[in-house]
């Protein structure tokens, strides 16, 4: 073997050493220490260079090369070679007490880090919308925790378009709102047609129909959501097309709001799952649309693009999916045949039916 080749193969094992590769049994609790100052602190705590080393799991001859370069870099002796080991000088004594605080910092810093990671295991953040926040989802969380009672959940409620970037910044893990369109940056989880519904009173006219048209809602006071929602601009939408006019009786940006200000022949605008309660109870009365345009929204489950979810994250996704498709298995009304079956081929994914 030539010269070189041997101190090619002596220099990597040198380096081997200095990075613990060459013991099985190494296993080193995590420093954020440099190199240098952490075999320093080990020699000052040890005495002795091979004390050391053993300690570090590393070759005594790896420590003494660290030692050499730190005490070049600060050009300054920290210790005196003894013959039965190694003493502190005045300026090693200085750094020691220094590092040792350090050290303790950074130790601290460690655990709570790793403190947090535990903690985001055990936490779910959900951003939703209003319409979702009132009823459906305190259901979703109240039985998820039944099963999962460690569960750390936490619920923001937005308008739609800052769901999308609480999600896009990471701040939540899942958002749940309406949609007509892809959003970038986004990946849907789960996808389902969630039509628009006119919500009523039990007793008012229009609810001896089994569905509704536009021109049909118009004669009657509406109570609103603000312009800038999905389900208002899908309304508007079908209005323009059909050259129908309307002044809201009562507007609101709030629109959970609007549902309990229902009386006599007012009519709201809503999906199923926002109304469930109060129309399985026989309070209000949902009809749905005739319109294709009012068939084309739908609900989905949000998550950034690229992001693994945690087990717990990825169960709530499971149970909040089942709990939406459950909602889709009910019956409210009929659809025109011919109008809901265009529809649903044209956009059902992920759903073996509408979300009422």
């Amino acid at each position: 073997m030539q010269d070189g080749s041997r101190f090619t193969i002596a220099l990597n094992r040198d380096l081997a050493m200095d990075h613990c590769l060459l013991d099985d049994g190494c296993s080193m609790p995590i420093s954020l220490l440099s190199l240098p100052l952490r075999y320093f602190l080990e020699v000052a705590r040890a005495g002795s260079v091979n004390q050391a080393a053993q300690r570090l799991h590393v070759a005594a001859s790896a420590v003494s090369r660290q030692l050499g370069k730190l005490e070049d870099s600060l050009g300054v002796a920290l210790f005196e070679r003894l013959a039965r080991g190694m003493a502190l000088t005045e300026a090693g004594a200085r750094l020691l007490a220094h590092a040792t605080a350090h050290d303790a910092q950074a130790a601290e810093l460690v655990d709570q880090l790793q403190g947090l990671s535990a903690q985001g295991a055990l936490r779910v953040r959900v951003a939703c919308t209003e319409g979702f926040a009132a009823s459906f989802m305190p259901l979703v969380i109240s039985t998820f925790r039944q099963t999962h009672p460690q569960v750390q959940l936490q619920l923001l409620v937005a308008v739609p378009q800052d769901v999308s970037a609480l999600v896009l910044r990471g701040d939540v893990d899942l958002a749940l709102k309406y949609s007509v369109a892809p959003e970038k940056g986004l990946q849907v989880l789960h996808s389902a047609i969630a039509p628009i519904y006119a919500i009523m009173p039990a007793q008012h006219p229009l609810a001896r129909q089994r569905s509704v048209s536009v021109a049909d809602v118009v004669r009657y006071p509406l109570l609103l959501g603000a312009s800038g929602i999905t389900g208002r601009q899908l309304f508007d939408l079908s209005c323009a097309v059909q050259g129908l006019r309307y002044v809201p009786a009562v507007e609101s940006n709030f629109s959970s709001a609007l549902l309990p200000l229902l009386d006599g022949e007012d009519v709201v605008l809503a999906s199923y799952l926002t109304a469930a309660r109060w129309v399985e109870a026989g309070l209000l009365a949902a009809r749905p649309f005739d319109e294709v345009q009012l068939q084309q929204r739908r609900l989905q489950v949000l998550a950034v693009e690229g992001r693994a979810p945690s087990v717990l994250v990825q169960q709530f996704t499971q149970a909040l999916v089942a709990a939406i498709e459950q909602y889709g298995k009910r019956k409210v009304g009929r659809r025109k045949t011919k109008t809901v079956g265009q529809s649903a081929d044209a956009g059902s994914r992920s759903v073996r039916g509408p979300v009422r």
